[in-house]
């Protein structure tokens, strides 16, 4: 079964690269060591690599590497949050998947490599196909007879229907309030996905507008590792957030799960506190870090 490659330097990625045939799909692990999805994309990864035997020249190459320790290799791949996954072939990336959605993950890998040889013994089966047997539609028969007695409101059970009389069995509620119920739930684990979140027209790779971009370079300049939702690709969140926040423009900045605001107000916690962003940097000044890949609705190749 094929395994998968710790890459722990440039030299050692761009050897490995360039050995390998022009036919070879290699698949591109990013992660990081503290960021708990990047565990989860590892154990999918060694799941599908396992079903993929290995052959003389390699038809697939699995590589993993830390994105902070290989910054410049990160940033030559758009990384901007982890886990990551690229997949190329012949020197073009072929698509790239933010998260880890184990679905996503192989279905990305197995459109560009094919099925492994093994994939109904691994830990992410194939879809099941069921096939009723003629017994069971017969028990189905007498269970519809014996669940209700065919006499007064006869029919049994397969006929019910609750009357006005009958008891609530749940509480009353409109589609719009279960609905702002739901994305008010949403919005309080976005701004929670990273110590600090940015929402923002974009990505840090590249920004819609110059707010954005300039809140970007702030937070890089200040070492600070930080997740981003682009609020452009959810017209829900961006509506959203303007109540949540009680503030009417974006970008929009969060740390420790509290509103901190735009970028104004950022500028001014900084001119009047040098430390603000102490508690959250985790690279050298200049260096921005990345926290874990937050849900968009984007399709699988975007960068997020």
């Amino acid at each position: 079964m094929s395994t998968i490659e710790e890459v722990t330097s440039e030299d050692a990625f761009t050897t490995h690269t360039s050995s390998l045939p022009s036919t070879t799909t290699i698949i591109i692990s990013f992660h990081t060591p503290w960021a708990a999805p990047c565990a989860q994309m590892s154990l999918i990864l060694k799941t599908l690599a396992s079903s993929y035997p290995p052959q003389t020249p390699p038809t697939i190459s699995f590589l993993s590497l830390d994105a902070e320790a290989l910054p410049e290799i990160s940033e030559s791949y758009d990384v901007t949050a982890v886990p990551f996954l690229v997949i190329q072939r012949d020197g073009k990336v072929l698509e790239k998947v933010s998260g880890s959605d184990a679905a996503k993950v192989r279905a990305a890998v197995e459109r560009h490599a094919g099925k492994g040889g093994n994939t109904g013994k691994v830990g992410l089966p194939p879809a099941l196909e069921v096939t009723r047997r003629e017994e069971d539609d017969k028990e189905g028969e007498k269970a519809t007879e014996t669940n209700g007695e065919e006499g007064e409101g006869g029919g049994g059970l397969s006929k019910y229907a609750p009357g006005a009389d009958d008891p609530k069995t749940a509480p009353e509620m409109s589609s719009t309030e279960g609905q702002k119920e739901e994305l008010e739930t949403r919005l309080q684990d976005l701004v929670k996905a990273a110590p600090v979140m940015l929402f923002m027209k974009g990505t840090p790779s590249a920004p819609q507008c110059g707010f954005s971009r300039t809140i970007v370079g702030i937070l890089r300049e200040q070492g600070v590792r930080y997740g981003f939702f682009n609020i452009l690709a959810d017209e829900e969140v961006r509506s959203g957030m303007k109540t949540f926040s009680d503030w009417p423009t974006f970008p929009q900045l969060y740390a420790g799960g509290e509103f901190v605001g735009g970028l104004d107000i950022v500028k001014e916690e900084l001119e009047s506190n040098p430390d603000f962003f102490a508690d959250y940097k985790a690279a050298p000044k200049g260096k921005g870090g990345m926290a874990a890949a937050e849900d968009q609705k984007q399709p699988a190749t975007a960068s997020t």
